[in-house]
């Protein structure tokens, strides 16, 4: 064969090896990405609330825009009191609903009158950033009865979840996808 020729034959030799590799490395992918589905499906990132020390990087560390994790409520556990040490500043200028009183920057937490000296505490979850002040004030001061969990709604479950790795307390726990939430309740042991 000519030079030309023996090109040409190492050239269609080097393409058919590149393109039998390239499929072989294709199905190992796909192999692969669905192991990791199948594992990614069968665990979850959670927040085990009795090793959270509320750092305030679940508000900064998350990949979202909007960090997946949010507060929660455990209403057994509240004593709907008139100073909420998770809602209120703890000097507050006043005992009301005034922005300057509150503790959460963005007024995620929503307060009602129920009776004399009872108020009801929500969430309300588009507004929460999870910074966890409203956890802190609540843990220091009063029941516990905030506490914070990652909304699977919203979370990717990242292979390696940056909160999980900024969290010094190593809050951030894979948990079974049967059971995906930590509560927190009025019989816990801490």
């Amino acid at each position: 064969m000519t030079e030309n020729g023996k090109d040409n034959i190492s050239r269609r030799k080097f393409l058919r090896e590149t393109a039998w590799g390239a499929s072989i490395a294709a199905v190992g992918a796909a192999v692969g990405a669905s192991v990791t589905r199948k594992a990614k499906a069968d665990m979850l990132w959670q927040i085990d609330p009795h090793k959270c020390i509320q750092c305030g990087n679940c508000a900064t560390f998350c990949v979202l825009e909007e960090s997946a994790v949010k507060c929660v409520h455990a209403y057994a556990m509240c004593g709907y009191c008139n100073i909420c040490t998770g809602y209120l500043e703890p000097e507050p200028y006043a005992l009301d609903t005034g922005a300057e009183n509150q503790l959460c920057p963005t007024g995620a937490i929503k307060r009602t009158f129920i009776e004399d000296p009872y108020y009801e505490y929500t969430i309300d979850e588009p507004l929460c950033i999870g910074c966890a002040k409203c956890v802190k004030g609540c843990g220091a001061f009063g029941n516990g009865s905030l506490f914070l969990q990652v909304r699977h709604d919203r979370c990717v479950n990242c292979n390696e979840c940056s909160i999980a790795v900024a969290c010094p307390s190593g809050a951030f726990v894979r948990v079974d996808a049967h059971q995906p939430y930590l509560l927190k309740g009025a019989n816990d042991e801490e």
